[in-house]
């Protein structure tokens, strides 16, 4: 029988042995759980998106009321900028050409937004 116990304890040993340690806790620090918030939710990302698309609205902005709308107001006999028309009414006037200006700036970034998903997803960026 001691020779048997004696095995019996070496296999303990050795299943000890193989057994992996447990892995430490990672410390939950503000720091940690920051870096992890930054991490999983693609902040950066969105950071970088959300300045883009400001800069890109200001950039077709500039193109629609300085470039685009002067052309088609060109285009249109008697008028020489679209972007002026204004329809009185009683003491109030609605200006229509500043909103054609918007809507035609919407369409284009709207246009430029849907080409950039478009290209990232061929690229297998999600």
């Amino acid at each position: 029988m001691p020779k048997e116990d004696a095995m019996i304890e070496e296999l303990k040993k050795i299943r000890e042995l193989l057994t992996p340690a447990p892995t430490p806790p990672t410390s939950k620090g503000l720091w940690n759980e920051f870096k992890a918030f930054i991490k999983n939710y693609k902040v950066m990302g969105l950071a970088v998106a959300f300045i883009m698309g400001i800069y890109l609205g200001g950039l077709v902005q500039a193109l629609v009321s300085d470039l685009i709308m002067p052309l088609i107001g060109l285009a249109i006999p008697g008028l020489d900028n679209l972007a002026t028309i204004e329809f009185p009414v009683g003491s109030q006037s609605f200006l229509v050409g500043h909103f054609l200006a918007a809507l035609i700036t919407f369409i284009i970034v709207a246009f430029v937004i849907f080409l950039i998903v478009k290209a990232t997803q061929r690229w297998g960026i999600e």
